[in-house]
């Protein structure tokens, strides 16, 4: 049955011209089905490059967003319809806009974990790989970044010379670790070195031996000789290092590190998705114009 649908899903991608975009966190039938995999900031550059006119987008609400924002004239698909993040929703335009009359001298830095009508209100977006690099970029004195404290946290610790606002956000996910669960597996593999998203805890991140975006997790996992590998991120991209590292251990470091949006997506989803060409995702044009300014200036720095 699965690979029957794995030939549909291949005879529809090429019906429809249709290129199918997963994220490191979508379970590995997905991953394995889509033409390339993974994290927004790499995806939402292949999502403005590709020349398909169609976008399948497995992922959640506003990386399918983002990528209509700068492909207004292709079809992008969202498989299933609420995957949604809780930490997207936990700004909003007007609150931004409040936020902003507050501090009139600062600029506005949007993680792209959040809607279109956030990102249009924004000067700049960014993502957990170039965040340090967008805020360094700026001239503004103070910043306000939002929507996840956790990120902002940390590079306000790496930046100099700047006031970083925070927005009190945050992912349900990566909050859930505690700093006893680090204690215990540092006690059960202390030869094991720990890898985190900066969208954990500050206080959990301090006992990480390195911090950096799921792309950079993955990157460093295969760089590094250790053979004991904790990752402190989505369980979804254990199925990527265990496939390019078969010759090493990975350990998830926690059990709560489940997005359970992330998980919704079947292949039957994506299969539906190409059949039906359901679940388009539209963007109101001024606020596209306007968000799309904000991801053209995150994905001309380097």
């Amino acid at each position: 049955m699965l690979n029957s649908l794995s030939e549909e899903i291949l005879r529809l991608k090429k019906e429809r011209n249709a290129i199918i975009l997963a994220h490191n966190y979508q379970i590995p039938e997905v991953q394995d089905a889509a033409d390339i995999v993974g994290d927004s900031y790499s995806l939402s550059r292949h999502a403005a490059e590709t020349d398909s006119e169609v976008i399948v987008f497995c992922g959640v609400h506003f990386m399918a967003e983002s990528a209509k924002i700068l492909s207004p004239d292709k079809t992008v698909l969202l498989p299933v319809r609420d995957a949604g993040c809780p930490m997207a929703d936990m700004v909003t335009a007007s609150g931004l806009r409040k936020m902003k009359a507050r501090h009139p001298d600062a600029a506005v830095v949007c993680y792209v974990n959040s809607s279109a009508e956030v990102k249009a209100e924004s000067d700049i977006c960014c993502t957990s790989s170039n965040a340090l690099k967008v805020v360094e970029s700026l001239e503004n004195k103070q910043v306000i970044f939002i929507p996840d404290k956790n990120l902002g946290s940390y590079i306000a610790s790496k930046v100099r010379g700047k006031e970083i606002i925070l927005w009190e956000g945050f992912c349900i996910t990566h909050k859930r670790v505690k700093v006893e669960e680090v204690q215990k597996i540092r006690q059960l593999h202390p030869d094991a070195k720990i890898l985190m998203h900066p969208e954990c805890e500050p206080e959990v991140l301090k006992l990480a031996d390195f911090i950096g975006s799921t792309s950079e997790i993955i990157r460093y996992a295969g760089e590094i000789p250790e053979k004991n590998i904790i990752i402190g991120t989505e369980e979804g991209v254990l199925h990527l290092l265990k496939k390019r590292n078969p010759d090493k251990n990975f350990y998830l470091l926690s059990t709560g590190l489940i997005c359970a949006n992330m998980k919704k997506t079947r292949l039957e989803d994506v299969h539906n998705a190409l059949l039906h060409m359901q679940h388009q995702i539209h963007v109101d044009e001024a606020v596209r114009i306007k968000a799309m300014k904000a991801l053209e200036r995150m994905l001309e720095i380097k």
